[in-house]
Parts: C-alpha cells; structure tokens; sequence
C-alpha cells in the first residue's frame, strides 16, 4: 500500500456529511461519533501496509458505528437468574419490589427534603430517614444507615473502639465474600483485636478472663452466616456473652450480617437469628445488611441503644459511607412492607422463599409446553448471599438434555438479556424459584432461540 492509495481515504469531514453519520450523531452525539471516526481511519492507515485495498465510504461508517456501539453498551445490565440462588451476591444480590422501584424513582427524578427540614425551613439531616421504620419493626431505640454492612461495622469500631481492644471469639474470624476477611476490617478501624478461645471452641470463662486480663472497650459478636462449625465445638450464645459484657459494663456489637426481619423456620428452613432477637438476647448495637434477607437495596444497617447509636451518627467516618438517597428511599420503601405485613407478597425474596412446591412444578410443565421439549426433575434451591449455608429449598427444575451444556449455558448469556443456568447430571438446568415472572416471557425466547440455534 502506497502513501499515495492513503489519499483516497475520505477525510473525517466528509464522513460527517453521509447519512449515516448524521445517524450517528443523532443518537450517539458529534463528539463520540467524531472520535469513532478518527479512530477507525487511524486504525486503517495503520495497517495499511497488510491490506490488499481500502474500505469503502460505507465499511469505514460501518466501523465506526460498531465502535459506538460497543463504547455505549453498558456494562451492568439486567439478567435472568435461572440458577435458583436466591440472594446471589454476583448477580446484584436481591431484586426489589414495584413499590420499592417506584420510590426510588420519585425521588430520584427531581429534588427531595434529603437534608431539608420542611416544618422549620432549614437543613435537616440525611440521617433520619428509615430510623422511624427501624425503630418501630425491631424495637430499637435508635438505628442508622450506612452504604454496607461492612462500612456499618467499620464505623462501630472506629467510634467505639479505635486505638482500644475489642473482644471477638477466634471461631468468628470469617472471611467474607471478593477475600475480606473481619481481622483485616477491624484492623483497619483502629481497634485493636483480642482473640478468645480457640478456632473450634470458646468459652464464657475466656471472656472473662480477657476482659479482667487487660482494658476492653468493646466485644463484637459476628455471626458466621457463610459456614457452619460442626464437630467438637463449644459456644456461649449471644444472651450468655450479654451477661458478661453487662456485668463488665461494656457493649456488645453484634455483627448478624443477613439482616433476616422474619422467620426462616417457617419455610422449612433452618432458624436464621432476626435483628429483634439479637437485640431481646442484649446486643447493645447490631449491624446487618439491607440487601440480602432484607430484600431491600444495599445498605449498612445499625441499630440499638440509643447513646451508642448517637456517637456513630458524630463520627466523621460516618459522613464518608453515607447511604445516598436512592437507597434511603429503597430501604424505607421496603421496610414499609414489613411494616404492613405484606413482606411474603411484596418482597421479592421472600415471595421466592415462600413459594409453593406445586407452584415451581406447574411453570415448569408450562415451560416444557412452550418449548415443545424438557423435562422436569427434581432440585433444590439455595438462600445465598451468605445465608443459612447448606440449607437448601425443594424446587423443580427443567432440564434440558443438549449435546454440550456448558457451550448450551454459554450462548444462554449472550442473549439479551443474559440467562444464567447452570449444569445439574449432564444436562442444562434452569429452576423457575428464581426467574421473575415478568422477564418468563424473554427468558422462553432466549431458550428458544438458542435451542434452534437462533
């Protein structure tokens, strides 16, 4: 290829002045489409010397509008969770309720009374917002909202304890999800970690004698929500380690981590200890999550005594994982069906808990109708999220006996939306507990099209 062929590329100028351009620009705007044009002749000009003859006008327009799409597409999007894990940390953890999505809009689309106080005509607080709901479901005196559970527990020690000793059981040095481990957070907020016990056992008597060892600040409980300690093991309960702390005058912080409002043994589930119990059994603060059992958005939640909960809202660590005001309008909005009592008809994950055995068989069979082909089998569903290890819920799943399900499961998530399924006894699986009955209809499409190879 000659410097001379390279004069007969069109110039960006007159690229712009095509109908695709002006397509381009219609919908991707001058500057990003200018850009995608200058970076698609650069790129010929560059490898010039290996092509045989220029692109046309309308290949190089072509290019172009493929890197615009490619630089507009967003990179979180919606999918379809056809694995079962109800609250799956990598797939956004728990979808949210009509109402919820509703509330977020409304404040979201224009101004809110945020940090306003609409009676004095004044600044108000953020802080407020959801601590009314809070008190009244959980029977605390006072609660704030943080940006996670692990900012939430951050801000306990570092207003409680930093530069001081907290007491934690070594049998609750958990490692939480993406390698966060509890010892490296606290270590980060100051405190000073005192471990008790050992890694299978711990006895109240190792409480004691820590705390009259040497000075205390605080005892942290952190419930082990990702894994079960079995074997030969030995624990004092939460209302035990209260006895201690109260009788030693300090506070206990209970990291519950789940955030479950209701009771999972209803369902057939093993009991997962609620925010209420935790405060009834002493806890003077608990801190949990307001996107997994909660169902709600992401959010750091404590609640508890009312003096405790006044020095975290002080602390300036508290203003840095500050709860933004869609999610304060999220969680109020949530909170608000627990309130009415309508949290297994309205909350996602908990209509998914509660769901009816037969129900998951029948959208199967209508599955299997739709699609001309499957089976149904017998499965099981998982809580997730880090909740109730191990305990699982009976389903039905449809199978699907294609030739390779991992490529099968492959092209599933390059459908749009993506469907996520997994692979149960060499066949494809997709169990209906988790798919939502309003994406049922795309989530057919995209089992069809991929059956037929569409």
């Amino acid at each position: 290829m000659t410097a001379l062929s390279l004069r007969d590329l069109p110039s960006v100028d007159k690229l712009l002045r095509s109908h695709a351009a002006a397509e381009m620009i219609a919908s991707y705007g001058r500057p990003l489409t200018l850009a995608a044009l200058r970076r698609t002749l650069d790129e010929i000009r560059t490898q010039a010397e290996h092509l045989s003859a220029l692109p046309s006008r309308e290949e190089i327009l072509q290019r172009a509008a493929e890197y615009l799409s490619v630089w507009s597409r967003p990179t979180l999007y919606p999918v379809i969770n056809a694995t079962g894990v109800i609250v799956h940390t990598n797939l956004g953890r728990a979808p949210l309720s009509a109402e919820t999505l509703k509330a977020v809009q409304a404040v979201g689309q224009g101004y809110s009374n945020l940090e306003y106080d609409m009676r004095r005509g004044k600044r108000g607080s953020r802080l407020l917002h959801a601590e009314r709901l809070l008190r009244r479901l959980t029977g605390a005196e006072a609660a704030v909202v943080v940006n996670n559970n692990a900012s939430a527990v951050m801000l306990v020690l570092s207003a409680l304890a930093r530069r001081r000793r907290v007491l934690i059981s070594r049998t609750q040095l958990v490692e939480i999800g993406g390698g966060f481990r509890v010892p490296e957070v606290m270590k980060q907020s100051g405190a000073k970690l005192v471990e008790v016990g050992t890694t299978n056992r711990v006895h109240l008597d190792d409480y004691r004698q820590a705390i009259a060892e040497q000075p205390i600040a605080l005892v942290l409980v952190a419930h082990r929500s990702n894994f079960d300690l079995v074997g030969f093991t030995a624990e004092p309960s939460v209302e035990e380690i209260a006895a201690v702390t109260r009788e030693a005058g300090l506070p206990l912080a209970y990291d519950l981590g789940s955030g479950a409002l209701l009771d999972t043994a209803l369902f057939g589930l093993r009991h997962e200890p609620t925010v209420q119990e935790a405060l009834q059994e002493g806890a003077d603060l608990v801190c949990f999550s307001g996107d997994k059992l909660l169902g709600g958005p992401q959010a750091g939640i404590v609640v508890g005594r009312a003096d405790l909960v006044a020095k975290l809202k002080k602390h300036p660590l508290a203003r840095a994982v500050r709860a933004d005001k869609m999610a304060l309008a999220a969680l109020s909005a949530t909170l608000l069906h627990y309130l009415k009592n309508e949290a297994l008809e309205k909350v996602p994950v908990w209509r998914m808990i509660a769901t009816a055995p037969e129900m998951l068989s029948a959208r199967v069979q209508g599955w299997i109708a739709a699609l001309g082909e499957g089976r149904a089998v017998e499965g099981r569903s998982a809580v997730g999220g880090g909740s109730l290890p191990g305990e699982t819920l009976p389903t039905t799943l449809l199978a699907l006996d294609v030739p390779h399900p991992d490529r099968f499961l492959a092209r599933l998530r390059g459908c749009n939306p993506p469907i996520v399924g997994r692979v149960q006894d060499g066949a494809a699986v997709f169990d209906p507990r988790t798919v939502l009955p309003e994406q049922e209809g795309a989530f057919l499409v995209g089992l069809e099209n991929a059956l037929r190879g569409g």
